[in-house]
């Protein structure tokens, strides 16, 4: 469920305007930026952004990275975009930077198929290149073949499900990963084409087998990408849910916060399921979300946070 509370009308030209407002004078009017944007959702960003071009013939993008900063600016930036197109611009970061390559996985294995899809259009009509040529050039060996085969993905959404295939293909992924008997490829081919109803199935009868999580073993070995992006992926299609909250209390837990990892969950999962997240930190360590999150961000980058986990003054 989603933690955003935001108004079912609104006028995205009033909006403009107060934000327009808040630019002037002496000074930014932070709290006016976070009280308008963060109480609307994509479709409502969308006309402000819309309203505020044809009133004062500028981008409100390109305004807000003169008026604010940092953390605070980065965070907006991303929630004020589309999701397809800001889950473009993270998997751009990602290319660029030669690094934190499992974000890509993230994305890929999250998203359903079309909305994979939407992201794929979003990176070529911003980058000028295809997503999957981007991946394969900056990577190599098995981390490419998986990250290609996860970002062309087209799965099945069905809920049909071969247990006999489920049986063998969990014991190629033991012994790919527990064993290392070299079945890298055939692991990556299930990972990829699969759908995630038969993973579970394959990843249900592993723990049934192995009396252990597919993902346990490769916890321990997140070293190089490669398998920090396996990782990833399947604790992505395991239960995503219960990654972020993962993510988040790991970031958390840092001697000074990851922001980046905070505000990548923080800004993408606010519309969709960020009130599963924090209901499941808070089980597991019996602290609200909110305040860890108030503990260890500052400024207007905390409460431009705790405005989207929900939290009202």
């Amino acid at each position: 469920m989603a933690t955003i509370v935001f108004p079912n009308e609104h006028s995205p030209v009033e909006d403009a305007e107060s934000l327009h407002k808040s630019f002037e004078g002496w000074g930014t009017d932070e709290k006016s930026i976070i009280t308008i944007l963060g109480h609307r959702n994509t479709y409502q960003r969308q006309q402000i952004r819309k309203a505020y071009e044809e009133l004062f013939q500028e981008d409100l993008v390109k305004r807000l990275e003169k008026e604010i900063h940092g953390e605070f600016e980065r965070a907006v930036y991303r929630w004020i975009l589309e999701p397809a197109d800001r889950d473009a611009v993270l998997a751009h970061v990602v290319i660029k930077e030669g690094k934190n390559y499992h974000v890509i996985a993230e994305i890929a294995t999250v998203l359903s198929p079309e909305e994979l899809l939407a992201v794929r259009r979003a990176y070529l009509f911003r980058y000028k290149h295809s997503l999957e040529e981007d991946v394969a050039a900056t990577t190599s060996g098995h981390l490419r073949q998986l990250l290609v085969g996860l970002v062309t993905s087209y799965r099945y959404v069905g809920e049909e499900i071969n247990a006999r295939l489920a049986q063998s293909e969990a014991e190629i992924l033991h012994e790919a990963i527990k064993e290392k008997k070299g079945r890298e490829e055939e692991a990556i081919r299930i990972l990829t084409t699969r759908s995630k109803t038969q993973l579970l199935a394959t990843f249900n009868r592993y723990r049934e087998a192995h009396e252990a999580s597919i993902y346990e073993k490769l916890e321990d070995e997140t070293s190089d990408e490669f398998h920090k992006a396996l990782y990833t992926t399947i604790r992505c299609l395991y239960d995503h849910i219960e990654y972020y909250e993962k993510v988040v209390h790991d970031a958390i837990k840092r001697t000074g916060a990851d922001e980046d990892a905070l505000t990548r969950v923080i800004v993408s999962r606010a519309e969709k399921d960020l009130r599963d997240i924090k209901e499941l930190y808070y089980q597991r360590n019996s602290v609200h979300l909110e305040q860890a999150v108030a503990k260890k961000t500052s400024g207007d980058y905390k409460n431009f946070l705790l405005t989207l986990l929900g939290k009202e003054d």
